[in-house]
């Protein structure tokens, strides 16, 4: 029977999700080049369209229907054929709703994934390299791992459990940016700072927000653990967040809002994939260890030379590892139903410390052979006169402002 309650809170939460892919183009936006602040707005927003056009054509059928136990699901609801308007989710748990509010909840997930990596080639590839990536991508690595995790494939059967995305969503996209940070190349001028901080400041805001729907709704219905991930979401961001604020306030000697901001996001990422399995006060050592160590990720992606323009390795690939090892060290039963190493399971912290290697592993290989496959039909870097005038004038014919007003 329809549980009026879990579907308005269902439907919230998927708007939350929806929410945070027009802030994660604010947030690159303002990070990006005065050059190239559409360019990368419009990689973040077109995927909005594409995925979900391939959500409802097959990607909900690949990741949801059938494949038990293995890598990837079948066809069986190609079109969402066979998935009536009216088919209730969650059957005889009390919180029933529709499936298709799921379908939709699953698809902000598959939205936001891709998106994430454009951040790390900012002003270095080409549009329509670009959109054949955000394709392949999807059927090649994000549905597979939402299958294997989430949809009752092969890490599913061997234990390994992901709330929110910390493998799926961060650990994915953070090491495909890495690789595709290997194939472009640098860029021709790295001393390009944000455009505006404000516009940063906005992006945090709205993915902030979102991600109360990102983690909270993960639980798929409304329960005690969907408020203690609700809660440990916003700890460990905030513990982030200053973290990271009073790391390189000590370095630098000044108080970088950016940094703040850069923060906080590393603190959503990494406590993703531990939200619902986890106490508040693991929350907040999560929170302080993503403050330090994505920091000192970035500080370390600098000093080797790559040239991931808006950190999204060291932020996003690094928070979702530390967030998953972190879900096999705190991890408590009487919280999520799953002990850690703090309680003994061994095991468990070893799989999830195995999966995310795997995870990682397969993202960074296949996205570098796919960027390969791509130039084989469409050049994928831009040409240096395009880089030196900018994406938004050389590839999209427009600006972001109109510079005859300022």
């Amino acid at each position: 029977m329809l549980n009026t309650g879990s579907t308005a809170f269902m439907i919230l939460c998927t708007s939350l999700v929806m929410l945070m892919t027009p802030g994660l183009a604010f947030f690159y936006g303002g990070l990006a080049s005065r050059r190239n602040i559409l360019g990368i707005m419009v990689q973040t927003f077109v995927s909005l369209g594409i995925t979900t056009i391939m959500w409802v054509v097959i990607g909900y059928s690949l990741c949801f229907s059938g494949g038990e136990g293995g890598i990837i699901g079948n066809l069986d609801h190609i079109f969402l054929n066979g998935v009536a308007f009216n088919e209730i989710f969650n059957p005889n748990s009390g919180q029933e709703y529709p499936t298709y509010i799921f379908i939709a909840y699953q698809m902000m997930f598959a939205i936001i994934t891709p998106a994430l990596i454009t951040g790390a080639f900012v002003n270095r590839v080409t549009f329509k390299s670009y959109l054949i990536f955000l394709v392949m991508w999807q059927l090649f690595v994000y549905y597979p791992f939402v299958h294997m995790v989430w949809g009752g494939g092969i890490l599913a059967d061997w234990g390994v459990k992901d709330f929110a995305g910390g493998i799926v969503v961060h650990t994915t996209a953070g090491f495909a940016a890495l690789a595709s940070v290997f194939y472009v190349g640098a860029r021709r001028d790295k001393a390009s700072p944000p455009n505006s901080i404000p516009l940063v400041a906005i992006g945090t805001g709205l993915l902030w927000f979102g991600w109360y729907g990102f983690n909270a709704g993960s639980e798929l219905a409304v329960d005690e653990v969907t408020t203690l991930a609700f809660l440990n979401t916003d700890v460990a961001a905030s513990f982030a967040a200053i973290t990271w604020l009073i790391i390189e306030w000590s370095r630098d000697k000044k108080p970088r809002f950016v940094g703040l901001l850069t923060g906080a996001v590393a603190g959503l990422a990494t406590i993703t994939p531990a939200a619902g399995f986890v106490p508040i006060w693991a929350a907040m050592l999560i929170g302080i260890a993503a403050g330090a160590i994505c920091y000192l990720a970035v500080e370390l992606k600098n000093h080797w030379g790559w040239d991931d323009a808006l950190d999204v390795w060291g932020v996003h690939g690094i928070g979702g590892c530390l967030g998953t090892i972190l879900l096999g060290v705190f991890a408590v039963e009487s919280v999520g139903g799953q002990s850690g190493l703090l309680e003994g399971n061994v095991v468990f912290f070893l799989k999830e410390t195995a999966a995310v290697f795997i995870s990682a592993a397969y993202a960074f290989m296949f996205t570098y052979l796919m960027l390969m496959i791509i130039n084989l039909i469409t050049k994928v870097k831009v040409s240096e006169a395009d880089e030196d005038l900018g994406l938004d004038k050389s590839i999209h014919g427009e600006s972001a402002y109109d510079e005859g007003a300022l």
